[in-house]
């Protein structure tokens, strides 16, 4: 039987849920191992695969009736209450670290730079799917506006969300980062970003698991390393649950 990366994923995920590998799951020298192939991975997989080669996308009569959410459902926060009552007209991205010129975007600003639709399945490491047509900023786009460094070699999505007694943070490389259907979404089926699905701005990267895809993004870092943020991992997920930081599809 051959199984395919995503399928792989899933199994892997849910093997916490079988007792009898209760004990494999728990040793560290198993974790480092998965961890290590981890990187095996994103080496062959860019190897053999074009860099901007697409992921599928469908066509409208292919959405799913309702977009389920996944992970956070809002944030918690007066502040964020606040934006979320005033329809975010105050909300700014940030856009700092190893860039030539920090920014600070408001919605409207966003909005008005060239945007992108793009009709994709969003997959889940829980084992689910849906199709959304998503509508927002590329990327490439705000980084160039902002004169990302050549010592970049990720960028770091920080998010008004809490995971435990932190803010959720995400990260990726500048392969992902620039890649065309990379970008920040305000828009959902048409409509502005819901709430639950990471309003007013939400990462779109379409050849990575859904954990990969930040809600609720207030800022982006240039980095050169992501040894010296929160659990040094690449994201929240990453380092409290030993998620694959590199989850290419």
């Amino acid at each position: 039987m051959i199984l395919s990366r995503r399928s792989l994923i899933g199994a892997l995920a849910a093997t916490p849920l079988l007792t009898g590998c209760d004990r494999l799951t728990e040793s560290q020298g198993f974790r480092d191992g998965l961890r290590s192939a981890e990187g095996l991975t994103m080496r062959a997989q860019r190897l053999i695969t074009d860099r901007t080669a697409l992921a599928r996308e469908f066509s409208e009569t292919d959405l799913s009736p309702t977009f389920r959410p996944n992970g956070s459902r809002g944030p918690t926060s007066a502040d964020y209450a606040a934006h979320a009552a005033a329809g975010f007209a105050n909300w700014r991205l940030k856009v700092d670290g190893l860039v030539a010129q920090p920014l600070a975007l408001s919605m409207a600003h966003l909005r008005r730079l060239p945007a992108r639709t793009q009709i994709t399945r969003h997959d889940c490491v829980e084992g689910w799917s849906a199709i959304g047509k998503w509508t927002g900023t590329p990327l490439a786009l705000i980084l160039h506006g902002a004169g990302v460094s050549s010592r970049a070699r990720f960028i770091v999505f920080h998010c008004a969300d809490e995971f435990g007694t932190v803010r959720y943070y995400e990260s990726i490389d500048m392969v992902d980062a620039l890649h065309p259907q990379t970008i920040l979404a305000w828009g959902l089926n048409g409509k502005m970003l819901p709430i639950e699905n990471g309003a007013p701005l939400r990462l779109r990267v379409e050849r990575q698991l859904g954990y990969k895809h930040a809600k609720y993004v207030e800022r982006i870092e240039a980095v050169e390393s992501l040894a010296g943020i929160e659990g040094g991992k690449g994201g929240s997920w990453e380092d409290r649950s030993d998620y694959a930081w590199y989850a290419g599809i």
